[in-house]
């Protein structure tokens, strides 16, 4: 072992006479820790969120889609087995989407209609996980079944077994006038996918009957995608251009949510700064903690340099020294941090029965349990962090040790 390294263990280890130093040493230690603990579980919190509302996303939405110029595919069935050469296509589904208004007992809102084969579908989308009390079989061709979402049927003051007016925009010309075209439409089934602008706004049909509706025959809208893995639908997006014949439009999840998913991740990096200054605040505390043990360690030095010891050997000792405090505060943190990250789902409602309360009340939030994600690289990236900062916090009080002059350190010894 290099002495240095063997004087700054010892430094770090030995009572010192100043029981200040090792009061501001501790307190730098449980500082570090607790601001990488603090990183870690904030940072697996917005990683479960993400992946939360990602999931209810994709559960409604799909993760690729393909369209036709003007809103309708004609050859669809060819679109869906041409995709489905690709490797991570899962499933393909048809969809007609189309505007429309609903109308119950003097009330309307306007809602995105959405075809679908309910068989189909459901390869593709979770509807049926987010169904109340029945499924999407109940659409069946020709009865003219409509699944509302939730705050579109609170809005509307329906409930399953009523029946509803359908409006298209399309009229019917008439000698006397454009009138519009009205269905009837049975309310077969409500769904909640946790998605304010799915449940207010999205209302499902059968694809059959969609097409009856807006006079579209045998064409759809699109074809949905479903992929093995989400996060590479960017790049089988691109490569679908290549195996879909036609003039068609392929959009992948991060496309068409793009905004959102920006706006979660930005949110996620603000959160990362502002609670490294945490831990910097508590890395630079070591600051104060070497300089005062330089002080008082100042005949230690001198002793040293007149044995032969460097400037450059002093500042390793106190080097040494401080990175031992972070890398001691650093491991405390990644522990807690790592055991809170992987058991807040525990924690949580211990802390919720032990104080009464509850953080995210169920009728106020669509989401009532913290949700937690811990991503390996993000423990990585604080740790690397975390230990430069504790680093750069030894330089200074290294070097002021180095300058120490021996003959003015040992003048009144």
């Amino acid at each position: 072992m290099q002495y240095e390294l063997f004087i700054g263990l010892r430094y770090t280890r030995a009572k010192r006479r100043n029981h200040f130093i090792s009061f501001i040493s501790l307190i730098s230690m449980c500082g570090i820790g607790l601001g990488v603990a603090a990183l870690i579980v904030v940072l697996s919190v917005m990683n479960g969120f993400q992946k939360e509302l990602r999931t209810r996303i994709l559960g409604v939405a799909s993760h690729v889609q393909i369209s036709g110029p003007g809103g309708e595919l004609p050859a669809w069935q060819q679109a869906a087995d041409q995709s489905r050469r690709h490797k991570s296509v899962v499933a393909a589904a048809p969809y007609v989407a189309a505007q429309g208004m609903l109308s119950f007992d003097q009330t309307v809102r306007g809602v995105l209609v959405r075809g679908v084969l309910p068989d189909a579908e459901e390869q593709v989308a979770d509807f049926n996980r987010y169904m109340r009390g029945s499924s999407m079989q109940a659409l069946r061709p020709g009865e003219f079944g409509i699944v509302l979402g939730a705050e579109l049927a609170r809005a509307l003051q329906v409930f399953t077994g009523d029946k509803v007016t359908l409006i298209a925009p399309q009229g019917l010309v008439t000698p006397a006038a454009i009138l519009p075209r009205l269905k009837q439409f049975k309310v077969v089934g409500i769904f909640e996918a946790g998605m304010y602008e799915y449940d207010s706004g999205l209302a499902l049909v059968h694809l059959a009957d969609a097409q009856a509706l807006y006079r579209m025959e045998d064409r759809v809208s699109g074809v949905r995608l479903k992929l093995d893995d989400l996060f590479q639908a960017p790049h089988v997006a691109r490569e679908l251009l290549s195996l879909v014949e036609g003039d068609v439009r392929i959009a992948d999840w991060t496309r068409s949510h793009a905004n959102f998913f920006r706006a979660v991740q930005i949110e996620k990096n603000v959160m990362f700064i502002i609670l490294l200054l945490i831990v910097a605040v508590a890395a630079f505390n070591i600051v104060s903690t070497l300089v005062m043990a330089v002080t008082d360690k100042e005949s230690d030095i001198a002793i040293l340099r007149t044995l032969g010891a460097s400037p450059a050997s002093i500042m390793q000792v106190f080097i040494v020294q401080g990175a031992l405090i972070g890398v001691i505060g650093l491991a405390l943190g990644l522990a807690g941090g790592i055991a809170l990250a992987l058991n807040i789902d525990v924690v949580v409602p211990a802390i919720e029965r032990l104080f009464n309360m509850q953080f995210l009340a169920k009728e106020v939030y669509y989401i009532s349990e913290l949700p937690s994600e811990l991503l390996w690289r993000d423990v990585g990236v604080i740790a690397a962090v975390s230990f430069t900062l504790t680093l750069l916090a030894t330089l200074y009080p290294s070097w002021r040790a180095s300058r120490v002059n021996p003959a003015e350190a040992l003048r009144y010894e």
